[in-house]
């Protein structure tokens, strides 16, 4: 399955990357983060063990592992990338969890 349709930005406003990354920036963390400390739950643990929950989900239904790692490390590059613009012009970080 080639997931490159699922990360590209299409510059449109109906950009599926674009509507996927506000929702996990505006809904998704905050609410990872305040599930975390009310359950008194380590720092990133639901972050991790959710993502890794989500990925073993896509394998289950016959995403290879190998296409999930490409597609995990585009994204991770470009989030990397925005962490380091955003500090370059003193921005607050994206999120947290």
């Amino acid at each position: 399955m080639n997931l490159d349709k699922l990360i590209e930005h299409d510059d449109t406003e109906d950009c599926p990357a674009c509507r996927a990354q506000d929702l996990v920036v505006m809904a998704l963390l905050p609410a990872v983060q305040a599930w975390e400390q009310r359950s008194e739950l380590p720092q990133f643990s639901l972050a991790l063990h959710g993502a890794a929950g989500l990925l073993g989900a896509m394998i289950e239904n016959g995403v290879p592992r190998n296409s999930i790692e490409e597609a995990m490390s585009a994204l991770l590059d470009e989030i990397e990338e925005e962490i380091a613009h955003d500090k370059m012009l003193g921005g607050p970080p994206q999120g947290t969890a």
